[in-house]
């Protein structure tokens, strides 16, 4: 008797054990498939009043992943969000995996059919090649792509900057964000303006001495695994406890709202660090 006890015991054991490893796998499934719209609020005394309420839905670093049947359920979040503008941080597709056909199109005619959208490339598209094909059918499916460069932006009578420069993996000639400033004080004054640049690890160090009001990064996946008391666990360089991974910061003057992106990179995973559809509301203060 008491060896079928212990038998019974040891198969009760291994059952708690099976269903607690499944359901931290259904768990890990989740927190990766699963989009998050988190909402954010920055203040800033010198936003000019027509965009006191502005809403922009923030995406970042799709790598070619999908939400539903062609992103349909990545559309509703952000159709959802009602947003005035859309901007894409890079990374759309993944040079691990490579393009797929047809990929950037749909996505470019999802978005922008649902509000103005503007993209940057990252690092991942200039690894895959042929980025000047790639902005053709982005600009041929109603994106605004920006090259190191920059436009007004109007609502309610006002006007702001939006500037976008491309990943400093691309071609070596390419202007630096230093001059793209300057050619904006040259053409404008001191305008309230609004950079879209890819890598969220070179904000400390350059793009917050830029002059920027507000700069918009992807690149740092949330730091993939995000622990109480961190931001976030390893950056994509694979250093530990990165920062300005998620949210909102300031340096030098300057905002940065960090995304947390959508995908994942070659055999990469995030865990409490769900996949994020940002909506940034700019206020006046």
């Amino acid at each position: 008797m008491a060896t079928h006890r212990k038998k019974r015991h040891s198969l009760g054991i291994l059952l708690r054990l099976l269903l607690l490893a499944a359901a931290c796998f259904l768990f890990l499934v989740w927190s990766n498939v699963s989009l998050q719209t988190t909402p954010f609020d920055p203040v800033f005394t010198d936003l000019p009043a027509g965009f006191d309420g502005c809403q922009i839905v923030v995406l970042s670093d799709l790598h070619g992943g999908e939400f539903g049947e062609e992103n349909k359920r990545l559309f509703r979040a952000v159709e959802k969000a009602e947003p005035d503008y859309i901007f894409y941080l890079g990374d759309l597709e993944d040079r691990y995996r490579g393009p797929t056909e047809g990929f950037a199109e749909s996505v470019a005619a999802g978005l922008s059919a649902i509000a103005p959208t503007y993209y940057v490339t990252g690092n991942h598209e200039w690894g895959i090649g042929d980025v000047p094909a790639l902005k053709d059918r982005l600009r041929a499916g109603g994106v605004t792509v920006l090259e190191n460069t920059f436009l007004p932006l109007e609502r309610n009578g006002d006007t702001i900057i939006l500037a976008g420069i491309d990943d400093p993996n691309g071609h070596a000639d390419q202007k630096t964000p230093e001059t793209v400033a300057s050619e904006i004080y040259a053409a404008h004054g001191d305008p309230f303006w609004i950079l879209l640049a890819h890598r969220n690890d070179r904000f400390a160090t350059q793009y917050s001495n830029l002059g920027a009001d507000l700069v918009f990064s992807g690149h740092g996946h949330g730091g993939m695994i995000r622990l109480p008391f961190t931001d976030g666990l390893i950056s994509t360089d694979r250093t530990l406890f990165p920062s300005y991974t998620s949210g909102l910061y300031e340096e030098n003057g300057s905002c940065l709202f960090a995304s947390r992106g959508l995908g994942n990179s070659g055999p990469s995973f995030r865990l409490f660090n769900r996949p994020e559809v940002a909506v940034v509301t700019l206020h006046k203060g």
